[in-house]
């Protein structure tokens, strides 16, 4: 088939393609399927009919969704699950950093921080981790999080079982989950049912020795109330990978809290997703010439 990438040249992915017999066009209207690994801002006003398939090269799609591009006209892949490694190594550091009050020690540039470090220094093993959309990045978090002692409570939508966790539970017992949990990673696709999902009345269920980390999407959380929950003792800490607003402003409250890990959205990095990718558009392209549904197949129903 013939295809057209946008807007970053990604030499592994045309590699993978051509060496599978796809031939690489420039214009849409020679082309069969698109390969778009740049934002949403960068996407094509309109696609001609006889674009089958994009592939897009992102895992958090929700801003294609609201800006109208995704529809049922033809198929749609994401990277869902593609990054997941790196993504739940990212997590994994975010909980170890905040728990070791690396912020407060670097900081404060002073060994006299050990009295403060050895009184508020929390442990990751033999805690209860909740895995908050336990899909490709849970299922590679899982195993990380076992190493360190741990045991994992995991939620999806399903409900189905999720391999290494000692519970899977859907998403309507996310509630009793928080309160159970002695941390939580917040790993879902942002929906219309998971905006602001963790917000003042949410966070008053944790307990407050938990470490809140998200590697989801930054709107997850309702940061006003993140941050007056953390200033109140709340919670023991936060690692952000994602946040809203998102770049966050250099001023916003969440830079100056000594239990705040942050990261610039860098859970996965332009490197990583060159190099994982091409794997997952060849599969995708197999299961779409062989009339199956695609690994990342994402559903315009469900926005995911």
């Amino acid at each position: 088939m013939k295809y057209v990438m946008q807007t970053r040249e990604w030499d592994s992915i045309v590699d993978a393609l051509s060496g599978r017999g796809h031939e690489r066009v420039e214009k849409l209207e020679d082309a069969d399927f698109l390969v778009f690994n740049g934002v949403p801002g960068e996407f094509p006003e309109s696609l001609p009919d006889n674009i089958r398939f994009v592939q897009l090269c992102l895992a958090g799609i929700d801003a294609f969704f609201e800006a109208g591009y995704i529809d049922a006209s033809r198929r749609w892949a994401n990277a869902s699950g593609v990054y997941g490694r790196p993504v739940a190594e990212s997590a994994v550091a975010l909980l170890l950093s905040a728990l070791h009050m690396h912020v407060q020690v670097a900081r404060e540039r002073s060994f006299d921080t050990a009295p403060a470090v050895h009184e508020g220094t929390g442990w990751l093993f033999g805690s209860t981790v909740a895995v908050i959309g336990a899909g490709g990045i849970g299922r590679d978090l899982i195993p990380m999080l076992a190493g360190f002692g741990c045991e994992v409570i995991a939620v999806n939508n399903s409900g189905r079982p999720v391999e290494g966790a000692v519970e899977t539970v859907t998403a309507q017992h996310t509630e009793d989950v928080l309160r159970r949990a002695d941390h939580v990673i917040l790993a879902a696709p942002l929906t219309e049912d998971t905006r602001g999902m963790i917000n003042t009345r949410t966070l008053g269920l944790m307990k407050d020795t938990a470490v809140l980390v998200n590697v989801g999407r930054g709107p997850l959380v309702v940061t006003d109330d993140l941050v007056e929950a953390l200033r109140r003792g709340q919670l023991r800490a936060a690692g952000l990978d994602v946040t809203d607003p998102e770049p966050l402003p250099d001023d916003h409250p969440l830079w100056g809290l000594d239990n705040v890990v942050i990261t610039p959205h860098t859970a996965n990095t332009f490197e990583s997703m060159q190099r994982l990718m091409p794997d997952a558009v060849l599969a995708n392209l197999d299961a779409l010439e062989a009339g199956d549904r695609m690994p990342t197949e994402v559903d315009p129903k469900q926005g995911y």
